[in-house]
C-alpha cells in the first residue's frame, strides 16, 4: 500500500469514527427526551429525601417550593445542619455506590429519572422570583448533578440569566461530563466533585470513574475560572486510612486549590441499609457502625473525632485554610468537642454561609 493510499485509509476511518460518534451522541440525546417525556413534576413531589428526619423540623422558609426547587429543612434538632436549596431535576443515579443513601427512595430504584427540561425551567423561573435571599440550589442530592450533561447545559443557562442565585454541581463523573462547561464558563456555577481514597473506590464506587479522573475533571473546571469544590465523604477507616487519605489530600491539593473541602463519616440509614441488601450490594461498608446517631448509624464518636482532627492537622500543615473545611450532618456535639464555629439551623455545605468561596 503506497502513502497515499494509506493516508486515505486513515482519513476514510476517521471519517467513519466520526459518523459513529455522532450517531451515538443522537441516539443518546433520543433516549434523554423520551425518558424527559416520561416522567412528571408529581413524581418528585412524592420522593421523600432519605435523609430528612419526620420528627424535627427547623426554620420554615417564607416560601416552600414547586415540587421541583425544594427545600431541604428538617433535620434533628442534635445535628448542626439547617437549612438549603435541592433542586430535583433528577432522580437516581447510574453509578451504584454500595452505600449510597438514594437507594432509601422510591424502594431501592436507581435507574435514572429526568424530569422534563420545560417543567425545570419554570420552575426555576419561579424559585428566581419567591427566594429573596442569594442562595445555592444543590444539583446533586438526588441525583449526579452531571449525569445527564445533554440537560445540565439548559440548566446552567438559565442560572446565567440572573445574578442572584446560583447552581452546585455536586458528581463523581470525569473529563467526558464537562465540555459544555468547558466550551462556555459560567459565572453562576458551583463545581462539585466527592472524591473518596482509590483503595475505598475500589471497594464501593466500582461503577464511578476512578479518584484521579475525578481530580483530573476538578482541575480543568478550575483552570477554566469555576469556582471549585470537594467533598471527601464518606471516610471510611478503612486499614492504613490515614495513608490513603493523606496520598488523596495531597493528590487533590498539587492539582487544584478548591474553593471548600467538606468532611463527612459514613451514615447508615435504616432504609439504606434494607435496600442495599435486597440489591445485593456489597455491605461490608456497614461493619464499621458503632453507634446511633439522629442521623443514622454512624462510627463511634471518638473515631469520627479522630477522622476529622487528623484531616484538618492534614489540611492545616498544607497551608490549606481552615475556615473553608466544614463537616456534614454531624452532631452538635461533635462540633463542640473540635472547637468549630457553625451557625445553628444553617447547612454549612450549602447553605447561606457556604454561597462565597
Amino acid at each position: 500500500m503506497t502513502a497515499k493510499d494509506k493516508k486515505k485509509h486513515r482519513e476514510a476511518a476517521l471519517k467513519a469514527w466520526r459518523t459513529i460518534k455522532r450517531q451515538k451522541r443522537e441516539k443518546a440525546t433520543r433516549d434523554v427526551q423520551k425518558l424527559t417525556e416520561f416522567i412528571k413534576p408529581e413524581a418528585m413531589q412524592k420522593i421523600k429525601h432519605p435523609e430528612i428526619s419526620e420528627s424535627h423540623e427547623l426554620l420554615e422558609p417564607a416560601w416552600n417550593g414547586n415540587r421541583i426547587v425544594v427545600p431541604f429543612h428538617k433535620t434533628p434538632e442534635s445535628i448542626a445542619c439547617g437549612m438549603f436549596w435541592e433542586l430535583r431535576w433528577a432522580y437516581g443515579c447510574p453509578l451504584d455506590c454500595s452505600y449510597c443513601y438514594l437507594r432509601g427512595t422510591t424502594r431501592g430504584k436507581m435507574r435514572p429519572q429526568y424530569v422534563r427540561i420545560d417543567h425545570v425551567l419554570g420552575a426555576l423561573d419561579e424559585a428566581f422570583t419567591k427566594i429573596r435571599s442569594p442562595s445555592i440550589f444543590n444539583a446533586g442530592e438526588l441525583s449526579d448533578a452531571l449525569m445527564n450533561p445533554q440537560m445540565m447545559a439548559q440548566i446552567v443557562e438559565r442560572f446565567e440569566q440572573q445574578s442572584k442565585h446560583k447552581i452546585y454541581l455536586l458528581t463523581k463523573f470525569g473529563a467526558r461530563n464537562i465540555e459544555f462547561l468547558l466550551g462556555h464558563p459560567r459565572k453562576q456555577v458551583i463545581c462539585g466533585w466527592s472524591i473518596n481514597a482509590p483503595a475505598v473506590a475500589k471497594l464501593w464506587e466500582k461503577a464511578a470513574p476512578p479518584p484521579e479522573k475525578r481530580i483530573e475533571a476538578a482541575k480543568q473546571v478550575s483552570i477554566a475560572g469555576y469556582d471549585t469544590r470537594i467533598r471527601i465523604d464518606p471516610i471510611f477507616p478503612v486499614p492504613d486510612w490515614q495513608l490513603h487519605y493523606g496520598e488523596l489530600v495531597d493528590q487533590i491539593l498539587v492539582n487544584l486549590n478548591p474553593n471548600r473541602i467538606i468532611l463527612g463519616t459514613p451514615r447508615g440509614l435504616w432504609k439504606t441499609i434494607k435496600y442495599a441488601k435486597e440489591a445485593c450490594a456489597d455491605m461490608s461498608w456497614t461493619r464499621f457502625f458503632k453507634e446511633d446517631t439522629g442521623w443514622g448509624k454512624k462510627l463511634s464518636f471518638e473515631q469520627r473525632k479522630e477522622i476529622y482532627e487528623f484531616f484538618y492537622k492534614k489540611l492545616d500543615s498544607a497551608n490549606f485554610p481552615l475556615y473553608r473545611v466544614s463537616i456534614c450532618k454531624e452532631t452538635v456535639e461533635m462540633w463542640d468537642a473540635l472547637k468549630l464555629r457553625y451557625t445553628p439551623r444553617v447547612c454549612s455545605c450549602y447553605g447561606k454561609t457556604a454561597l462565597q468561596p
